[in-house]
């Protein structure tokens, strides 16, 4: 990897089509913004059509041939992800990249349409859903990468299998955490199963680092916790680095010609600031028999399940 990797090393995407959860804003929009600008179709998949409209527009101002649609996804309703995936399949015939964005921090506890717990359900269980739902246009994709979004909270995180939805015992940063490190623990599942069935479909993940930005007002507004908010005036100046910055990981995971699958990528500087480098995620991601019960609890709970994969493994057999 190259230690200085930034967006001017993202090839041609001409012909390539893009999917983003929460496009609209934040670490999605800047997303969006730079892929288009390297001629990719872009999907914004966005909870309110009138936001993803004005980044539309935001974006069409700066790259006027830029070929962006928005679409309506909400990532807390399993029947809005099987919508969008059943209008997506329709009209597109292939899905290069499939960026799992879209998420929320540190709030107070509430539930999904589903009756999840809302950052689970947002962060973890929707994506897991849609990914599965868009697989195999995925599979079908040659070189197709699926990326998702985690965060530094996964260090801290941990995979509560007595009490995942917190109705017990809830905190909004060990549900933030354990959210965060389930998008981890999907990752290096996923990539085994692809693996295994030999499609050369990758899939990573990757955290900006620190980056202030829509989930730190969010986590803010919803708590009401002004000492949080002092806390990032003061640390903003001192450790976060710009958002062109941050997304760096993001993008070297869903472009660039070397990035590799079942990896997690992060700021190459103590895990908070710098260029895109490989890192080490929260040692429980590296226990095989945690990761294939989260699995299959998560198949359970969102009763979406990976056929293609399965058929494909079970006529190796």
């Amino acid at each position: 990897m190259s230690q200085k990797w930034t967006q001017l090393d993202i090839p041609d995407l001409t012909g390539k089509v893009v999917v983003i959860t929460g496009a609209n804003s934040g670490l999605g929009f800047e997303s969006a913004r730079t892929l288009a600008s390297k001629g990719a179709t872009i999907v914004m998949a966005v909870r309110t059509s009138a936001k993803g409209e004005q980044a539309r527009a935001a974006i069409l101002k700066a790259y006027p041939n830029a070929v962006i649609e928005v679409m309506r996804l909400d990532m807390g309703d399993l029947s809005s992800v099987r919508a969008f995936a059943d209008a997506f399949v329709a009209k597109y015939e292939r899905l290069d990249i499939l960026l799992n964005n879209a998420g929320l921090m540190a709030i107070p506890r509430q539930e999904t349409v589903d009756g999840f717990e809302m950052q689970l359900g947002v962060n973890h269980l929707g994506h897991f859903a849609l990914t599965g739902r868009l697989i195999d246009v995925l599979v079908k994709t040659p070189k197709a990468r699926i990326h998702n979004v985690s965060s530094s909270a996964n260090f801290t995180g941990r995979i509560n299998f007595d009490d995942l939805m917190g109705k017990r015992n809830y905190g909004r940063w060990e549900a933030y955490g354990q959210s965060k490190l389930a998008n981890i623990f999907f990752t290096f599942e996923l990539q085994k199963r692809l693996s295994a069935a030999g499609f050369d479909t990758i899939t990573n993940t990757s955290h900006p680092g620190l980056v202030m930005g829509n989930l730190q007002e969010n986590s803010v507004a919803q708590s009401g916790t002004q000492l949080e908010a002092l806390l990032y005036r003061v640390i903003q100046p001192i450790l976060a680095q710009d958002i062109g910055m941050g997304v760096l990981p993001m993008l070297y995971g869903m472009t660039a010609p070397d990035a590799k699958g079942g990896v997690f990528y992060g700021p190459e500087t103590f895990n908070i600031r710098g260029y895109p480098a490989e890192q080490k995620a929260n040692k429980a991601a590296y226990d095989a028999a945690a990761l294939t019960r989260f699995w299959e609890v998560s198949e359970q709970l969102t009763g979406v399940r990976y056929a293609v994969l399965e058929k494909v493994a079970t006529t190796e057999l």
